[in-house]
């Protein structure tokens, strides 16, 4: 494909999916022109409409005019610049976002979702390499994700980025200053990126769309402060003013503590989406009344985490309420079940909690959460313990807590190596990159007929078994009649 033809593909592409009209299409052409450094341009036929091939020829021809250095971290950096020329402006999206709006929500979501895409914000075309599969479960069928849609950095560019200057605009990757922004090494570039102001609890918020998708519609709503994360009741409004706007769409927030709380606890900010989540379609196994709030539905949820579920039509009941134990949390310290609100002067407690619409009511699920530490397990005594840490160490955050595990990109590879080790009889402590999953694997030998066929489908299975222990293993109360007992004795002190 020649740049012309590129050119041109890549402008009838931008048309047809809504990004421009067709009495923009000589302007797109003459402004992709210009970041190209072209001061001619020659029309021919369109071979391609595929955004990845069209967004290669012209990443190729970049970097071979010297225009991008030809790593991942730079041709991002162009190919976002370029698309940036074919998304429309802001207030445009906005406004047919609020038009369709007093259509439904859905219309208003579902355009705002095809945009995000269309401009390859969201690169569609790395989340199809994603790695999933379903695992079943006692608690419903649980979703295993292996993400690739966010590249690595190259060494290259790490280099380049330890010999910049420190910059602090914008603040951080949520920040509505990165509408726009041209990025640098250390921080990705967002031409293409787009946000819808909403208000919640009476502060002004933004929507946006993760570029990397765990699941459907995954948005992020953010404050348009650049303010901490905190669980309060101000939290609990906000959620419940958010699904009340958009009534198919969930929203939930990481906690507000380090370990048990999300990645950015820097800004304020909520996960959302069109998804019904494992954890969504749990029942609840154990019905509780608290005193006050006799008219709130509320019971213990059978989930590995232990999980208080509240509904009720009245917005307020439910935000009184979810303070209350929240309240009550902060400060609760019972030994006998290993929970202490704080040890030396630091706190312990939090609640990860999530909202939506079920049948015309307002329903919230508060998960119970600790960060204590101990000897054994340095990184969490509530986290996923030492033996697992071979298939996932890192926090188990809102996501996972719902039911769908992110777990890290070495997996694709080390799955791979680990079951032709397996099936080939060969010695895994041998291998560096898979001998962590020795002790794990020979049990799995122990217990299977391991083949070639079905090596492969047995590990994604165990990996399963091993997410949802470390659920448990994140559960302040255990899934038996003690920690049962433990769990009703919290709810009666609130």
């Amino acid at each position: 494909m020649t740049i012309y033809e590129a050119i041109k593909a890549l402008v009838n592409y931008a048309q047809n999916k809504g990004l421009i009209e067709k009495e923009d299409c000589v302007y797109a052409i003459n402004s992709v022109c210009q970041a190209l450094g072209l001061d001619t341009y020659e029309d021919c036929a369109v071979k391609s409409d595929d955004l990845e091939e069209i967004l290669a020829a012209i990443l190729d021809w970049a970097c071979e005019n010297g225009l991008c250095e030809n790593s991942v971290v730079y041709r991002d950096l162009f190919d976002t610049k370029i698309m940036g020329i074919l998304t429309p402006r802001p207030s445009d999206i906005i406004r047919k976002f609020n038009e369709l709006y007093e259509e439904s929500p859905k219309a208003a979501t579902d355009y705002y979702y095809a945009i995000s895409k269309a401009s390859d914000y969201i690169r569609a075309y790395r989340i199809k390499n994603d790695v999933k599969w379903i695992t079943v479960t006692d608690y419903g069928d649980i979703d295993i994700t292996i993400n690739l849609s966010k590249p690595e950095k190259d060494p290259k560019a790490i280099a380049a980025a330890l010999k910049m200057k420190q910059s602090s605009y914008p603040k951080c990757l949520l920040c509505k200053e990165n509408e726009g922004y041209m990025g640098r090494i250390n921080h990705p570039a967002r031409q293409n990126h787009r946000i819808i102001p909403t208000t919640l609890a009476g502060e002004e918020f933004f929507m946006q769309y993760s570029p990397y998708v765990y699941y459907n519609e995954h948005c992020i709503v953010f404050n348009g402060e650049h303010i901490p994360m905190v669980i309060n009741k101000a939290a609990f409004q906000k959620l419940l003013d958010f699904v009340e706007r958009f009534p198919h769409y969930f929203i939930g927030s990481n906690a507000d503590l380090p370990i048990v709380g999300g990645s950015i606890l820097t800004h304020e900010h909520f996960q959302g989406g069109h998804y019904e989540f494992a954890m969504a379609k749990a029942p609840v196994e154990t019905k509780v009344t608290f005193k006050g709030y006799e008219d709130v539905d509320a019971g213990i949820v059978k989930w590995p985490m232990s999980v208080i579920r509240i509904a009720s039509d009245k917005k307020e009941r439910l935000v009184d309420l979810a303070d209350k134990v929240l309240g009550t949390w902060r400060s609760y310290t019972d030994e006998e079940a290993f929970i202490y609100a704080e040890t030396d002067g630091e706190p312990h407690n939090t609640i990860t909690p999530i909202a939506r619409m079920r049948e015309g009511k307002f329903e919230l699920d508060l998960v119970l959460r600790n960060n204590i530490t101990t000897e054994e397990c340095p990184l969490g005594f509530y986290h996923p313990h030492p033996e697992y840490h071979h298939i996932k160490k890192e926090n188990i955050g809102l996501i996972e807590v719902m039911g769908l595990a992110v777990l890290p990109s070495r997996l694709k590879e080390e799955i791979s190596v680990l079951a032709d080790a397996m099936v080939n009889e060969r010695d895994i402590t041998a291998d560096e990159r898979i001998a962590k999953h020795a002790d794990w694997a020979a049990k799995i030998m122990q217990e299977n007929d391991i083949t070639a066929d079905n090596c492969t489908d047995i590990l994604k299975a165990e990996i399963g078994k091993v997410f949802t222990a470390i659920l448990e293993q994140c559960g302040v109360y255990e899934r038996n009649e003690t920690g049962k007992a433990q769990f009703i004795r919290f709810i009666e002190s609130v």
